[in-house]
């Protein structure tokens, strides 16, 4: 029995109808390639539902999973809950402070997933502390944080454990992006429970400057935005 999980990741596909063609056409031969398809956030370009629909036409008849999270340009319109109506319809799982866990070659592969949130890194972070709308920040990404803990207590017994993420939990994978904009790409907090559980790979995305790989300890972060890539999908095998 192959112990072998093909994975195809993903970020920041920023759907819209013009990008249609180019995004059925990069979906129409994934499951070729992989077991499993992973999407770090960003789905869509304004967080419309007819946006969401253009990805959702294009794995409604895939025979491998689709896992997502949202991103930030995913709630611009404040529409969530219908975009994750429409992703359903096309298979799509989407995962928000939860977890999702799929069967390959006979394994349980775990997936926690969180969208992530802002907050900074060491010796630039966000306190909590001052007004309520900056404490508000910092208890949502509080929430993620917890959210995040859940989902990889519950996927901990799985043969292979992965995290999806749209924000970055670490800086190196910023790396390119102005410093001065790092407290909105991500937050170190999102590193605790990463670091406590240390599953096999983490995705993220958002950092459309950033750089590639990095690494929590022995945990590989990888930044899959396809700015960052210069690919619809980067595969690896775990």
């Amino acid at each position: 029995m192959s112990a072998t999980v093909r994975i195809a990741a993903t970020g920041d596909i920023h759907c819209s109808e013009p990008l249609r063609e180019h995004i059925t056409e990069a979906f129409a031969t994934v499951a070729e390639q992989a077991d499993l398809v992973l999407i770090a956030g960003d789905l869509t370009t304004h967080g419309e539902p007819e946006e969401a629909a253009v990805l959702a036409d294009a794995c409604r008849d895939l025979p491998i999973p689709v896992f997502a999270v949202l991103g930030n340009h995913d709630y611009h319109a404040n529409r969530c809950e219908e975009l994750k109506h429409v992703l359903a319809g096309g298979g799509i799982t989407v995962l928000d402070r939860s977890y999702a866990i799929a069967e390959v070659n006979g394994r349980e592969i775990g997936i926690a997933g969180a969208k992530g949130f802002v907050g900074g890194f060491p010796g630039a972070e966000l306190p909590d502390f001052g007004e309520p709308l900056l404490r508000q920040v910092y208890r949502e990404t509080s929430d993620e944080v917890a959210g995040l803990e859940s989902a990889l207590e519950a996927i901990s017994g799985c043969h292979r454990q992965l995290v999806l993420l749209h924000y970055a939990p670490i800086p190196e994978t910023l790396a390119g992006e102005p410093e001065t904009i790092w407290a909105f790409l991500g937050s170190s907090r999102l590193a605790a429970p990463i670091g406590a559980h240390r599953p096999d790979l983490v995705l993220h995305g958002h950092a459309h400057r950033g750089t590639f790989a990095g690494a929590l300890g022995p945990v590989p972060i990888r930044n899959v935005a396809v700015h960052v890539t210069g690919k619809d999908f980067e595969l690896f095998e775990l």
